[in-house]
């Protein structure tokens, strides 16, 4: 079982008006945006494994950026990004891992090789699930979706339990901010539940609020409900 999540007060976002932190001060740090699904897998990984108190949250303002955070900080200037042990890694899939493998809490995948083989699987496939719905806006999500929202419900058909693994694990991680954001865009744009035939993905999503870990991360929903109609519907 996870350690259980303590509730934080969000920080305001830093912005091109803020200071630096003291960077490489001997403090792990992890950049985040509060609206980035990308970060959020970092975020839910460090709480899941009650890193609260080990890694401190660095929000930053995307449409604001603050300019040492590409000069000091990650010159890809995106989030999220790590900074552990004097130096600074990033991309989403990579710190799931790397925040698994290299702190102390509630390992986030099986011993099973079989279940490691699958993990990596799915999480390799989601590049391919978020170009398919992406996509899938220009179109009609119910059809030009349906193959990459049936996989997904295919595989949580392989074990018993509610997860991809059958325990909470780095891949649901992976998928999580996604769903979070495609399901109610979706409804309320094409006027289609995305769990509707998919009753493993709707059980799917109902297990995962039950974990505070990633409820404390959840998004704006009606604001990126208006940020995705004014990207992908303009």
């Amino acid at each position: 079982m996870a350690t259980p999540s303590v509730e934080e007060v969000r920080s305001p976002s830093l912005d091109s008006t803020s200071e630096p932190p003291h960077i490489f001060d001997g403090t792990t740090r992890l950049y985040i945006n509060y609206q980035c699904p990308f970060a959020q897998r970092a975020w839910i990984t460090r709480n899941y494994k009650g890193l609260q108190d080990k890694i401190k949250l660095v929000p930053i303002d995307l449409q604001n950026r603050p300019a040492w955070y590409k000069e000091k900080v990650y010159p890809e200037n995106k989030v999220p990004s790590l900074e552990h042990n004097n130096k600074v890694i990033g991309e989403s899939l990579d710190l799931i891992k790397y925040i698994d493998s290299n702190f102390e809490g509630p390992r986030l995948l099986p011993n099973d090789p079989e279940k490691q083989k699958f993990a990596e699987e799915l999480i390799a496939y989601s590049d391919t699930f978020l170009k398919g719905v992406y996509g899938s806006f220009k179109g009609n999500p119910e059809k030009d979706a349906a193959g990459v929202f049936d996989h997904l419900e295919n595989a949580l058909d392989k074990y018993d339990g509610p997860f991809f693994l059958g325990e909470f694990s780095q891949v649901d991680i992976a998928y999580a901010p996604f769903i979070e954001r495609f399901r109610p865009f979706i409804l309320d744009v094409f006027k289609y539940d995305i769990t509707s035939g998919r009753p493993r993905l709707a059980t799917w999503i109902e297990e995962l609020e039950k974990i505070n870990a990633y409820k404390v991360t959840k998004c704006d929903i009606p604001k990126i409900i208006e940020f995705y109609k004014s990207r992908f519907m303009a």
